[in-house]
């Protein structure tokens, strides 16, 4: 269900309609911001979150934590599911004493906080990119290393740690998967009343659009809608799926990917100069 457009003019979102595709449990702050900002919200999660298909390589993991010289968390739900197991082998985060640990975002680096652990690396580029950069060349030969992730992730982080020389241990802590949604309803939020933008906030949400609705449909209904995106990755592929980007955050968060948008809609309502 959507909500109403708020109207007031002091409201610099005030008569948008903006669909969010984020995964359910992660779509509340994004929708308060947006809201408070006058927007009127449609969530449309293209994204859930699964239990990977064996969690026997996190067990064994969890069970020789000492052995990793370093730890590495890549998004924040990635941080939660990888503490649930942890408790469930009975062990806390004191577990992790013996690491180093890499958050790839301040997300992901809140994630770790509230569970006790203090990032000892976050970059300031919030990808994979920027978190090589941030771990430095230094002595990765021989140290070995627990990338915490999901199922179906980039391959440059592991593969660049392995070319310094570093034993990389690539976990699955949860899969990303098309939740259960009508396509029906999908379908029917575009022959209503369109929205006025579309926000993809991970590569998956945007290529699970394109498979809740049908590549050849999602071109058609994209079209003449502006698309906010978080980051270059999400970019990149929205890219490839054939649609035009509007809007990019920097950096890659929630909070800045709302402040782009209210630029994007400012400039539109501003008059051209010369007139």
């Amino acid at each position: 269900m959507g909500i109403q457009p708020t109207r007031s003019s002091a409201q610099p979102l005030a008569g948008r309609r903006i669909v969010i595709t984020r995964a359910r449990e992660q779509a509340a702050s994004l929708r308060r911001a947006l809201e408070a900002r006058g927007a009127g919200v449609i969530e449309l999660p293209t994204i859930a979150f699964t239990p990977p298909r064996s969690w026997r390589p996190l067990n064994n993991a969890i069970q020789r934590l000492e052995d990793y010289a370093w730890i590495i968390f890549t998004s924040a739900n990635g941080v939660e599911s990888f503490f649930r197991r942890l408790r469930q082998a009975q062990k806390t985060a004191r577990a992790l004493r013996h690491s180093r640990v890499a958050a790839i975002g301040p997300a992901t680096a809140a994630a770790l906080r509230r569970h006790g652990i203090k990032p000892d690396v976050m970059p300031a580029d919030f990808r994979a990119e920027g978190l090589v950069r941030a771990l430095g060349r230094g002595q990765w030969r021989g140290k070995r290393v627990l990338l915490a992730r999901a199922a179906a992730a980039r391959e440059l982080l592991p593969q660049e740690l392995r070319r310094r020389g570093a034993k990389v241990d690539v976990v699955a802590v949860y899969r990303t998967v098309v939740p259960p949604t009508r396509r029906s309803k999908a379908r029917a939020l575009f022959t209503r009343e369109r929205p006025d933008l579309i926000t993809f906030t991970s590569s998956s949400t945007a290529q699970n659009f394109a498979r809740l609705l049908g590549e050849h449909r999602a071109r058609r209904v994209v079209r003449g809608v502006a698309i906010a995106v978080i980051g270059p990755v999400t970019a990149a592929t929205v890219r490839e799926l054939g649609w035009r980007v509007a809007v990019i955050s920097k950096p890659y968060t929630v909070p800045a990917l709302v402040e782009a948008i209210v630029r994007y809609f400012a400039a539109r309502r501003r008059p051209s100069s010369g007139r």
